[in-house]
């Protein structure tokens, strides 16, 4: 799909957007909470306006994917089990979200997210150095990979912090190690769940592709900074962004109510 047309200064907008969004997604993950909103406010249908998200996050995450394999802060071949099961775990999420709702896991989300930034702030020396790794290679590739791709296929918000702790927790990665490999894995799932809107023709690509140079800016960026600042400042962005998808989400799914409690309140 590709009947939308959108003027040059709104595509600059969205440029610009997904370009900061790919910063902020390389270091922290999240970057979606700014795209998805972007592409919405553009009048891009909802169906559509993910399908395009995914095509414009696969610049990010690849640009960035990329930038450390060259680096060597990932060696793929010790990774090789982890992102296949990742592929085939996001292919099914994306299948099956076409057909069950997402509602609960909508509601619970929130409350994981904000799991995860309390767990960050409140362990301040969590992946500051290596630590010794808990899980195999299959075990982990079956949560990390599979279990995380799955989600990201199905539902997608927070998946980069989400691989990155399980790096960190169960692979005893330092957090700048984490988060290099958990980009790779991220565009891993990034690009099994964007064949299946491709084949379902919801990509408007004439945006997505805008979206995608923008990506690939911000990202780069991002990485750089990932290995060259390291655990000091992806343990306070992870928090920061964890804390921002909990209270979006959390409007999102109850936003009539918190309005209805705020009026009562002021």
């Amino acid at each position: 799909m590709d009947g939308l047309v959108l003027g040059p200064e709104l595509l600059g907008i969205l440029f610009f957007v997904a370009m900061f969004a790919g910063f902020i997604d390389s270091i922290a993950g999240g970057g979606g909470l700014l795209t998805v909103p972007a592409l919405l406010a553009a009048g891009v249908p909802p169906a559509q306006a993910l399908a395009t998200n995914k095509l414009q996050a696969v610049g990010g995450s690849f640009s960035a994917s990329l930038y450390f394999i060259r680096r060597g802060a990932v060696d793929l071949n010790t990774q090789k089990l982890t992102i296949f099961l990742t592929l085939l775990g996001s292919v099914v999420g994306a299948m099956l979200v076409q057909h069950i709702r997402a509602d609960l896991l909508r509601q619970m989300l929130p409350l994981l997210v904000i799991g995860i930034g309390l767990y960050f702030l409140l362990t301040p020396r969590l992946g500051a150095n290596d630590r010794q790794r808990r899980l195999g290679a299959l075990p982990f590739g079956l949560v990390a990979g599979a279990c995380v791709g799955f989600y990201d296929g199905f539902f997608g918000p927070g998946a980069g912090s989400f691989y990155a702790l399980a790096y960190v927790t169960l692979y005893g990665f330092n957090l700048a190690k984490a988060t290099a490999h958990a980009k790779v894995l991220n565009f891993t799932s990034n690009v099994g769940s964007l064949v299946l809107f491709i084949i379902g023709g919801k990509v408007i690509w004439t945006i997505g592709l805008v979206m995608l140079v923008g990506q690939v800016f911000g990202a780069r960026m991002g990485a750089h900074m990932v290995l060259t600042r390291g655990h000091k400042l992806i343990r306070p962005m992870i928090v920061m962004v964890s804390l921002v998808m909990s209270c979006k989400l959390l409007y999102d799914n109850h936003g009539s109510e918190i309005q209805q409690w705020l009026a009562l309140l002021f």
